[in-house]
């Protein structure tokens, strides 16, 4: 069976680059089907996701398969996964929800690109278990409280963008409920009100406001969108992007982040700016090895590529961001929340007090 052409921009990336980026991922998995930061480097949950997404978005199904299947027998009773895992040894035990909910993401991409049942039919149950686990965590307005420490602790502490990820993995798992014929008119309920305190409520999370993510993860998650997410998008622009060079990690730093700008390109495209995404995808190929591979940043003040390491999922995040813009596959709108439930009717919230509704946005 012929692999289909991988996603391309003209003039930007062309095919044999997206093949060698998606190789450079692929060349860092281990015989388990783990794919960690980098050789050597720690797996967690989410960003092995995100590189399995590149690996499907690029036509590497097998290597994808092989990442699910590593979710699937390494899940925990509980429906969890340790946040690290070093070359199959559990380094933390913690489970974090944003990375748990991850999966749902990953499996509906998958699905979406293969067209494979079987595949759906097989991850259903660790989807089903993970997004349990997570709604266990949401408190009754409605964000998710961001981790389980490995003696059972817990926290309702919620973050930001570990809820922005969240909302789009629910909607996700909903897309899948259906389409495996399960469907879970709860999870409904529980991510509109995730959708609504994510775009109504910023005092239900913790301060990380100097970090990029939490500045563009409720565009890209999907909970703010159309003009409210390009007026947030436009408000932090001259904080957070360093013209020429990309997006920064964290607004006090020289730092620009690679996987950062690339998922600032990501909230972009679901906002409708794609020339401004195709800008910015551009400004950050310095970046770019020879070999295909991403360096992780860019310290513009010292002139280096720091840390020293090329990560699998900042390249991961360029093939994505590439598949998005360039509407290759069937999976590339994922972020822009294509062929997911349009959701529950709003309904008024009485325990959040605010007089808003909550509900899923629309989306055609």
């Amino acid at each position: 069976m012929l692999r289909p052409d991988p996603p391309a921009l003209p003039g930007l990336l062309a095919a044999d680059d997206i093949l060698a980026t998606a190789a450079s991922i692929a060349g860092v998995q281990e015989a388990s089907g783990a794919i960690p930061w980098f050789v050597g480097g720690h797996t967690d949950p989410w960003d092995h996701v995100e590189c399995a997404m590149a690996l499907s978005a690029a036509g590497f199904t097998t290597a994808a398969r092989r990442a699910y299947e590593w979710l699937r027998v390494t899940q925990r009773p509980d429906g969890t996964w340790p946040s690290k895992v070093t070359a199959g040894t559990v380094v933390d035990a913690a489970a974090e929800t944003n990375q748990c909910a991850y999966v749902a993401v990953g499996v509906w991409h998958h699905l979406l690109i293969t067209g494979d049942d079987g595949f759906a039919e097989r991850m259903w149950p660790a989807v089903h278990r993970a997004v349990d686990w997570v709604i266990s965590r949401q408190t009754a307005r409605g964000e998710i409280g961001w981790s389980v420490a490995a003696d059972g602790l817990t926290t309702d502490d919620a973050l930001l963008t570990g809820s922005s990820s969240t909302y789009q993995a629910l909607r996700c798992a909903l897309a899948l409920a259906d389409w495996v014929a399960d469907p879970q008119p709860d999870w409904e309920l529980d991510a509109g009100r995730l959708a609504h305190v994510i775009a109504e409520h910023p005092e239900a999370f913790l301060d990380k406001s100097r970090f990029s993510m939490d500045w563009y993860y409720p565009d890209l998650g999907g909970a703010v969108r159309a003009d409210a997410g390009r007026r947030r998008l436009r408000d932090g622009w001259e904080i957070f992007v360093e013209p020429g060079l990309g997006a920064r990690c964290v607004s006090d730093q020289p730092w620009i982040t690679g996987a950062e700008t690339s998922e600032l390109v990501l909230a972009l495209d679901t906002v409708g700016q794609r020339d401004i995404a195709l800008q910015l995808l551009s400004d950050m190929q310095h970046l770019r090895a020879d070999d295909g591979s991403y360096w992780t940043g860019w310290q513009f003040h010292q002139q280096i590529n720091w840390p020293d390491e090329r990560s699998t999922w900042t390249a991961a995040a360029v093939v994505l961001a590439v598949d998005a813009l360039s509407r290759t596959t069937p999976g590339s709108g994922i972020f822009r929340a294509d062929m997911l439930p349009t959701g529950v009717d709003l309904i008024p919230d009485p325990a959040c007090g605010c007089g808003s509704a909550v509900g899923l946005e629309e989306h055609s």
